[in-house]
C-alpha cells in the first residue's frame, strides 16, 4: 500500500474523469446553436482536456505535500525515539515513502527570509466566496498612488465589460500590494461599498500579502545601473505578481496579468477563451496570448504553465523588470544559440502569440514609481470614449466653476466635448433654465471617465425648481430655501441617475450644487435631461 498512484493508475483516474464529464459535454453540443456540432464537440473537448490538465497538476502538487509531510513527521518520530509505538501499517507508510528525498529548489531557495515565519506564502488578508474550477481568473495587482487611484473605475469596468455567463465563469482577484495595515482596510472597505454584490457572488475576491513575504528592500542588489528606489520598485512588482499568480493558479484553467488603470473591451473574456481554445483544438503551440501591447497587460497563461513563470521571477527578482524576465523565459524556451537573431524571434513568436486589435488600454498617467509619468498607449485598441452625447432639451446652461480650456458645460450639454471644470466649492453652482417649463422623466449626470476617474463630483445635489407654487401635495418634498426641490446626489462613484416625480409637474429649472470641498478637478462625462414625452 502506498500514498501515491502509479502513472498508469493515474490516467485510468483521468480516463474515468472524462466518462464523468461526456455527458456534459453532449449536453452543450445540444445548446449551442450557433456553432456546428462537430466544432462544439471539439472545442468543448479541447477544454475538457485543458481542466483534467489541471486536475493532474493539482493532483501531483497535493503528492508532493504527503511526500513532505510524511518526510517530516518520519524525522520527528524517529528522533523522539517513538517510532515503535506505531503501527505496523503505519510504519510501513513512513519507511517506504520517505527516506533520503531529493527536493527540487523551492521559494525558500531563493527567498530564504521566507522560512523565518510560517505564514509569509498566507495572504494577510482574503475576501472569497472560494470560487473554484472557473475558466479564466484576472489578476489586478494595486498598489498605493502618490496622484490617483484608478482600481475602482478598472474593476467596474471590467465587471462592466462582461455579459452573465462571463461573470459566471470568471473570478477578478484584487491584490492589495501593501503591508500598511490602515491603507489596506481603506482600500477593502472601498471594494466592499462598491462591489458588495459581486464579492458575496464569488466574483471579486480581495487579497493581501503579509510583510514577513518582502525581503528586506534595503539590502538589494543594485543593478541594471538603476537608482535604488527603481530596484525596490521593480524588485517588488516582481514579487507582487508571483504572490498573485500563486494564489491564482488552483483556480482554473487560464490566467490573465491585468493592471489596475486599464480599460477592457466588451465580452473580452469571450475572445480570450477562444483564442486560446482554438489553438489547443488545432495542436499549436504557444505559452502566453498576448492580448495588449503594453509591458504586462493582457497576458494570458495556462495555470498548470505558471510555476514556470513564478519560479524564474523568483529566481530573478532582484535582476530585471517583470516585462524583461517574460521575454527572458520565452528566449529560453523557444531560442537555439546556433541560430542567428531572424530565427530566434521567429522561434518566440511561436510561443507568444499577439492577438489584434488590443482587448486592453492602460488609461493612467501616474505611474506607481514616484514621481514617474508615463502616457503609454495601445494604438492597437482603438479610440477611447470620453463621453456620452445626449440631445437635451433647449435650455440656458450657466456653471459657477471656471472650465478649462474648451470644454465648457455650455458644449457638454449639446454633446459636443464633456465638461471639465476647476476644483469645485461649496456653494458652486450648475445651471440649466429650460426656454419653456417641461415635465422630465429622467437625468443622468456622470462625473469623471476613464482617463480622470477621480475627478468626480462629490457630496453634490440635484434639485429642480417647479413653475407652480407649492401646494399640499409637495410637503413630502425636500425643500431649499429658495423653492428648489432636492430630487438626487452624486453617490460614491460619481454618478447620479434617477426619475423626476410627476406630482413637481412642469420644471422651469434644474441645477447641480456643490456642498463640500474637493482635492480634484470635475468632469461631467454624461448629462441626460429627458423630457417626459407622455404629458
Amino acid at each position: 500500500m502506498g500514498l501515491s498512484l502509479s502513472p498508469l493508475r493515474r490516467r485510468h483516474v483521468l480516463f474515468g474523469l472524462i466518462l464523468i464529464f461526456l455527458p456534459c459535454t453532449v449536453f452543450i453540443l445540444i445548446s449551442t446553436p450557433d456553432m456546428t456540432g462537430e466544432e462544439a464537440l471539439v472545442e468543448r473537448l479541447a477544454e475538457l482536456q485543458l481542466r483534467l490538465q489541471h486536475l493532474d497538476a493539482m493532483y501531483r502538487a497535493r503528492e508532493e505535500d504527503v511526500q513532505v509531510l510524511s518526510h517530516h513527521l518520519s524525522q520527528l518520530l524517529s528522533d523522539s525515539g517513538n517510532l515503535t509505538s506505531l503501527s505496523a501499517e503505519a510504519r510501513y507508510l513512513l519507511n517506504n515513502t520517505s527516506g533520503r528525498l531529493l527536493r527540487l529548489p523551492s521559494a525558500y531557495h531563493f527567498l530564504p527570509h521566507l522560512l523565518l515565519s510560517p505564514s509569509s506564502l498566507r495572504p494577510a488578508l482574503a475576501l472569497s466566496k472560494g470560487r473554484t474550477g472557473v475558466s479564466t481568473i484576472l489578476g489586478v495587482p494595486t498598489v498605493k498612488r502618490e496622484v490617483q487611484s484608478y482600481l475602482l473605475s478598472t474593476v467596474r469596468n471590467l465587471i462592466e465589460s462582461m455579459n452573465k455567463s462571463e461573470q459566471d465563469d470568471t473570478v477578478i482577484v484584487v491584490l492589495i500590494a501593501e503591508t500598511e495595515e490602515e491603507y489596506v482596510y481603506s482600500v477593502v472597505n472601498d471594494i466592499k461599498i462598491h462591489f458588495e454584490y459581486e464579492l458575496n457572488s464569488g466574483l471579486v475576491e480581495v487579497i493581501a500579502p503579509p510583510a514577513s513575504y518582502y525581503p528586506e528592500m534595503a539590502r538589494l542588489r543594485t543593478t541594471l545601473g538603476d537608482s535604488p528606489e527603481r530596484v525596490r520598485w521593480r524588485t517588488k512588482q516582481n514579487l507582487d505578481f508571483a504572490f498573485l499568480m500563486m494564489y491564482a493558479q488552483p483556480k482554473g484553467m487560464f490566467y490573465v496579468q491585468l493592471e489596475d488603470d486599464i480599460l477592457a473591451k466588451p465580452h473580452f473574456v469571450t475572445t480570450m477563451k477562444t483564442v486560446a481554445l482554438e489553438r489547443i483544438t488545432n495542436k499549436k503551440p504557444w505559452f502566453v496570448l498576448d492580448f495588449c501591447q503594453l509591458g504586462f497587460i493582457g497576458k494570458m497563461f495556462r495555470c498548470v504553465e505558471l510555476p514556470w513563470l513564478i519560479q524564474f521571477f523568483f529566481m530573478f527578482y532582484n535582476d530585471k523588470p517583470v516585462d524583461w524576465l517574460l521575454d527572458h523565459l520565452i528566449h529560453t524556451k523557444s531560442c537555439s544559440l546556433d541560430k542567428d537573431t531572424k530565427h530566434c524571434k521567429k522561434a518566440k513568436e511561436e510561443l507568444w502569440i499577439h492577438y489584434k486589435p488590443s482587448l486592453f488600454q492602460h488609461i493612467g498617467t501616474h505611474s506607481s514609481l514616484k514621481g514617474k509619468v508615463q502616457k503609454l498607449k495601445d494604438k492597437q485598441f482603438g479610440k477611447v470614449r470620453l463621453f456620452v452625447p445626449h440631445a437635451n432639451p433647449d435650455a440656458i446652461v450657466e456653471s459657477e466653476i471656471k472650465c478649462y480650456k474648451q470644454h465648457t458645460l455650455k458644449r457638454a450639454y449639446l454633446g459636443e466635448t464633456f465638461f471639465w471644470g476647476l476644483v469645485p466649492t461649496p456653494g458652486d453652482r450648475l445651471t440649466f433654465s429650460f426656454s419653456r417649463p417641461l415635465y422630465i422623466k429622467r437625468y443622468v449626470f456622470r462625473s469623471g471617465n476613464v482617463e480622470h476617474p477621480s475627478d468626480r463630483f462629490y457630496n453634490t445635489t440635484v434639485e429642480v425648481l417647479p413653475s407652480v407654487s407649492p401646494t399640499a401635495n409637495y410637503e413630502s418634498f425636500n425643500y431649499t430655501s429658495d423653492g428648489f426641490v432636492i430630487i438626487g446626489k452624486f453617490d460614491n462613484m460619481g454618478l447620479a441617475d434617477g426619475p423626476v416625480d410627476r406630482k413637481l409637474g412642469p420644471i422651469k429649472e434644474l441645477r447641480l450644487v456643490v456642498h463640500s470641498e474637493s482635492d480634484n478637478w470635475a468632469i461631467l462625462s454624461e448629462i441626460l435631461i429627458e423630457p417626459d414625452v407622455k404629458r
